[in-house]
């Protein structure tokens, strides 16, 4: 079975409320398991880690997007940390059964998908 954990970061670290609704993309899809997410106030950030197949993951990670998108207004944020966007980094680990160019391929798709 393939494993793959994702270390996304997203621009809100000070409003509880907003990480939560972001984070419970993540507990609420099957197959996928938060591992763990810290905030960190100064920064406005927070980094959530999860694990699963890709077929799972790319669930969770439309969701979480969604939901930031939702709820996350760059023109309001202020933070320490230099930003791109409400969801900033998306790496893909290989763990178990599955390669790093497999996971290259994979989130050039996610990331047309998320475009789109």
């Amino acid at each position: 079975m393939e494993i793959v954990e994702t270390i996304i970061n997203i621009s809100e670290g000070q409003r509880k409320e907003v990480v939560d609704y972001v984070v419970d993309a993540v507990r609420k899809t099957p197959g996928c398991f938060l591992l763990d997410f810290s905030s960190d106030t100064d920064h406005n950030r927070t980094v959530i880690t999860f694990i699963g197949t890709r077929d799972t993951l790319r669930v969770a990670v439309l969701d979480l997007f969604k939901r930031a998108l939702e709820k996350i207004d760059l023109r309001q944020h202020k933070g320490e940390h230099p930003r791109m966007g409400a969801v900033d980094v998306v790496p893909f680990v290989p763990i178990r059964g599955v390669t790093v160019e497999d996971l290259v391929k994979y989130s050039k798709s996610l990331a047309e998908e998320i475009a789109k």
